[in-house]
């Protein structure tokens, strides 16, 4: 039995340029951006009402959180949205970067997801899981009676039969909306497909114990990666788990919040590429901090600093590399003080040192056609090894879904 199902999904009956806005763990050191967004918006509504920018986890959190759940329960009860029964959701994105991204929008079963170092769970984290890093979503999730995703979640079909099979039939399904994402993010269009039983059909090849083995070495039912979101899908988990402890045996089986909505990309479509993201290190001082940084063994880096880039030709593999540096970082702030933020984008990040006098390091990009088979094998990579494209390529929130 499939991990994945149908939902009723929510969509708003208006204002969707507005509505629509990007996920809220980018951009978290460019207020600028935030600030020209929430001029558009207006009094619009619109996600930015319902989600909290992580720009914005050290100012006022607690108010901002009270005022958002309120936002949502008035959204929700205002008829902003329009529900779509027992079906998914054919997305087609446009980007600054890539021509096409087909996604579907769809609901996993949280039973069947572990973030857990180790997990043998049918849907798994790729990266580490900071588990502090829970708490302020929960905060949010917990009374709210929407979800907002921006979720994505990764599938391992190198023929290429689930996904762009519907996008080939995507003239046969109504076409829900079509238009431009604001802040320069594109453009989306989205496609009703009712017949859930259909879609669930064309997954059901990922579950072939013969095609599991000679993918992986072993029959190992690894079907759903987690792409971007984690922290957010560890969240729904966490939620899943305190509501359940409160639950009878038949309530648990049919609960709202026992699934979370994501949307599922083929990690072989042409618009999915993974970036490397960067550590930018400031607040420190910066010659002490490269001295330390020279007796780390990082694999292959390039750290800059100064507006100068130094080269360092480390032996350990990606993963273990950022783990060395990541425990050279924590270590060397928990003694010295300074801080640490996670940036996409080589000229981001070079243009945020130049601007603040910090440092930079820059690792290698993953190979995305490595993921399932590395993390079958040995778990999930370190926290912020990679993202899926550029931080205007992710997720803008959209649909929704009850889970009360």
């Amino acid at each position: 039995m499939s991990a994945l199902k149908q939902g009723d999904i929510l969509l708003p009956k208006k204002d969707l340029e507005q509505f629509a806005v990007i996920a809220c763990d980018q951009f978290t050191g460019d207020a600028e951006y935030w600030n020209t967004l929430d001029k558009f918006v207006g009094d619009k509504k619109s996600a930015l009402r319902l989600v909290l920018p992580e720009i914005y986890l050290e100012d006022q959190p607690e108010k901002r959180i009270e005022q958002l759940n309120k936002n949502i329960k008035e959204y929700d009860e205002s008829g902003v949205f329009e529900t779509y029964k027992d079906c998914f959701i054919l997305t087609v994105r446009k980007t600054p970067y890539v021509e096409r991204r087909i996604g579907l929008i769809g609901c996993l079963d949280l039973d069947s997801y572990d973030y857990k170092s180790g997990s043998t769970s049918e849907i798994r984290a790729t990266e580490g899981t900071i588990e502090e890093r829970i708490p302020p979503r929960l905060k949010i999730r917990k009374d709210a009676p929407i979800e907002f995703p921006h979720i994505m979640v990764l599938i391992d079909d190198e023929k290429k039969e689930i996904i762009e099979k519907l996008y080939e039939k995507r003239n046969e399904f109504k076409k829900l909306y079509d238009f431009n994402l604001n802040m320069n993010g594109g453009s989306i269009e989205g496609y009703l497909i009712e017949d859930y039983k259909y879609v669930l059909s064309l997954f059901e090849k990922l579950y072939d114990k013969e095609r599991l083995i000679k993918k992986y070495g072993k029959d190992d039912k690894f079907i759903f990666a987690v792409g971007d979101g984690n922290h957010s899908l560890a969240t729904a988990k966490t939620h899943w788990e305190n509501l359940k402890a409160t639950l009878s045996e038949e309530e648990k089986k049919t609960h709202p919040a026992k699934y979370a909505l994501c949307e599922i990309v083929n990690v072989y479509d042409e618009g999915i590429y993974f970036e490397p993201i960067f550590r930018f290190i400031k607040d420190v001082d910066n010659k002490k901090f490269l001295e330390g940084l020279k007796e780390v063994d990082g694999g292959e880096i390039r750290v800059y600093s100064n507006g100068k880039e130094y080269v360092s030709n480390g032996k350990n593999t990606l993963p273990d590399g950022i783990r060395a540096v990541d425990k050279y970082i924590k270590d060397y702030i928990s003694v010295n003080g300074g801080a640490v933020d996670y940036i996409h984008g080589e000229k981001e990040i070079k243009k945020l040192v130049d601007r603040t006098g910090g440092i930079g390091i820059i690792f290698k990009k993953l190979d995305k056609n490595d993921l399932f088979k590395y993390v079958s094998a040995n778990g999930a990579f370190p926290r912020k090894t990679f993202s899926m494209g550029e931080g205007i390529e992710k997720r803008y929130y959209l649909e929704g879904r009850k889970i009360k």
